[in-house]
Formats: structure tokens, sequence, C-alpha cells
């Protein structure tokens, strides 16, 4: 895919990072994202959303939290066994009840976690570091003996001290642990500090690294993008970001991002995301905003006519990004903003042809009509020029 979206500056900067050539997006939209309230998915519901996102090509798909209930946990055992083209996972906090129900939900891999600062440790758990760090090695004894495949995650990870973190991961590592990863659980910590302990700690062990971003302060996607340029290889999304509070990484723009930007591999077909991303909008009940990057309806819509006149001599003017690698479609509305080329264009598009004079008339009609900020649709288009004509 030729790649437009990069200036100079980010060339630069990429010759020199030492990126990854895959990222493994590991979508959370069935269990994060339905902790947004008012969100429920039924087990059809759920169904579906693993068909889209495993025909898509998303590698891993965590499915849900077996130990929540017996229906949560017959659901993830009923996406473990569909066979789709897409690894299963299940989350558990580090407790044996919970392991034996994501055992009981056949997923491929179990997500262990616990959190690690001393405000959850103090007011959570109650528990001493000493007390969680025999807790979690139990529950890695239990989970490898009974030969499930694991990761292991620390939740309130940017909140807690960076030595604690090296010891209960190093806990995890010798215990048999396939991936370690962090969590930003309240979206607080600053992108350049992250890429500094997402370095350090991905660099201090030789397993693949994930991490968990939250958006409380709209850099869950920032967060992102600087995880997997100091180490991270794993990020946790949902599709259009829902999820508690400000939600989570988009599943959308994260893939985007990382194959337009980055030139980073994801397996993803980002041409199909937008079938993916209403499909979940109408299930979900939560409605895409209009400037939502890539798929609101204003992404690649244009009103303005200095915009207009530029993107028809050439569309990189104004679109970092063309609409069909995306699967969509410039539009040109008509507006307050609107001018000679955007109307000559529209009137082209529908083959009316006007004199100078007339042309005139109906730019500065649109523009009158236009002033309350509306559109100016067809029908309306229509109306201008057989008044003109008249």
């Amino acid at each position: 895919m030729e790649n437009t979206a990069l200036s100079h500056f980010n060339k630069e900067r990429l010759a020199n990072l030492s990126l990854p050539e895959n990222v493994t997006i590991y979508d959370s939209t069935m269990r994060d994202g339905e902790q947004m309230p008012h969100v429920s998915f039924t087990q059809e519901q759920k169904i579906k959303i693993a068909e889209m996102l495993a025909d898509i090509g998303i590698p891993q798909i965590e499915a849900g939290f077996p130990a929540v209930s017996e229906a949560e946990r017959n659901t993830v055992k009923k996406i473990a066994n569909l066979n789709l083209d897409a690894e299963i996972l299940a989350l558990s906090r580090t407790c044996r009840q919970d392991i034996d129900s994501a055992i009981e939900s056949e997923a491929d891999m179990v997500m262990l976690f616990t959190a690690t600062s001393e405000l959850h440790l103090k007011y959570k758990y109650r528990m001493t570091r000493e007390e969680q760090l025999a807790k979690v090695t139990d529950a890695f004894d239990y989970a490898r003996d009974n030969g499930i495949k694991f990761s292991f995650s620390t939740e309130d990870s940017t909140r807690t001290d960076y030595d604690y973190l090296l010891e209960i991961f190093n806990l995890a590592k010798e215990n048999g642990a396939c991936r370690l990863g962090i969590a930003d659980t309240t979206g607080c910590i600053m992108p350049s500090a992250l890429g500094d302990l997402v370095k350090n700690l991905s660099g201090h062990f030789d397993l693949p690294f994930s991490v968990h971003l939250h958006n409380d302060f709209g850099l869950g996607l920032a967060n992102a993008l600087v995880s997997i340029e100091n180490g991270a290889t794993a990020v946790a999304t949902t599709v259009n970001g829902i999820g508690e509070r400000a939600g989570n990484v988009p599943t959308e723009q994260l893939a985007i991002a990382l194959e337009t930007l980055y030139g980073i591999d994801t397996g993803i077909d980002i041409s199909r995301l937008k079938g993916v991303c209403e499909n979940l909008s109408q299930l979900s009940g939560v409605p895409i905003a209009p400037n939502q990057p890539w798929f609101g309806e204003n992404a690649f819509r244009h009103e303005s006519g200095i915009h207009i006149a530029a993107i028809l001599s050439n569309p990189l003017t104004y679109e970092c990004v063309q609409p069909e690698i995306l699967g969509l479609e410039r539009e040109f509305v008509l507006g307050k903003h609107s001018g000679r080329i955007a109307v000559m264009n529209k009137l082209a598009s529908m083959d009316i042809g006007l004199m100078e004079e007339q042309l005139d008339r109906i730019v500065a009609m649109v523009k009158e009509q236009a002033q309350d900020g509306s559109l100016i649709d067809d029908d309306s288009l229509l109306a201008i020029v057989k008044e003109v004509r008249d």
C-alpha cells in the first residue's frame, strides 16, 4: 500500500525507530467494551461480533470474563468452539476459582491479572505486597499445573512502583507466562512517561509485551503508538473505542495508524473496518460521532470552497489517507463556505450547464441559504437553478 500519510518529519522519526514487523491487536469489545454503561450484548450478538472481528483478520479476541457468571462462561465457550481464525482469550483474576472458570470456557489463552498499585492493595484488596506475591504465585502454579496457556498483566500499572512491577513480572515469567502486560487503568500517564516505562519493562524481559490503555485524558491512541515505538507488540482495543468512562483505544484507529503511518502489518483488512464499526454501533446503541476519525460521516466530507478546489487538483492536499484505502468515497457538500469551483463541480456531476452570470447568482444564493449552517442538498440546488433560469 502506498503510504501517503507520511510527512518528512514522520519519515525522519521512523528512520530512527526499531519497530516490530507486526503488532497483535487483541480486541476487547465483548469484555471491556461491554463494561460501558447501558451496553449489554446477548450471546447471539457476541457470536456475531466475534465472527465479524475474525473475518477481517483480528488475530486475538478477548471474548469475556468467565468467572462473572455461568452465562458469560457459556458464551466464551461457545465462541471458543466456533473454530474462528482467531485466538480466543478469557480474562481471569489470580485465583483458582477464576482459573477454573476460564479452563471450563475452553479459551485458547487465559489472561491473568491483578492490581499492583499501593492504592489498590490498600483500599481494594486490603493486603500487603507479600500477601499478593504469595497469592499470584499460587495462581501461576495452578495455571501451569493445569497445562493452560496464560499471560499476566498488572492493573493500575502506571501508578505502581517500578521495582514492584519488576518483581511480580519476574515471578510470572519464571512460572510460565507467555506474555506480560501493563494497564493504564485510569488513563492518566503521559505518552513520554509511558514510553520510558514500556521501554524499560519490555527490554527487561524476553517475552512479548502488551499494553491495555484507557482514554480518560484522550491519550489512548497516542499512548498505544508510543508503547509500540518502545517495545510493546500487543495492544488491547475496542471497536469505536467503547468502554467504561471515556473508553479504550479504538480498534479501527490503531489498525489504520499502524498500517498507514508506521507501515506495520496488523493482519487486519482495513478496507472492511467501516462495516464492523457501523454494525457494532447498532449492536451497542452507541452512535458514531460525525467527527469520529475515519468513519464519522464528516471524515471525508468537504464543504469549504478552498479545500474542494485543492482536492480537485490533488486529493492529498487535504487528505493524508485516501478514502479508497478504507473502502470509502469522498463527498463534496455545498454550504456557506462553498465557492464557484465547488458549485461548478456539483452542477457538472448533475449534467447542468450554466452561463457565467447564472453561476455567480447560484453561488450567492447557495451561500445565503446556508448561512444557518445547513447544507444545500440536490433538491435545494435544483430549486435554486430553476429560480435563476426562470
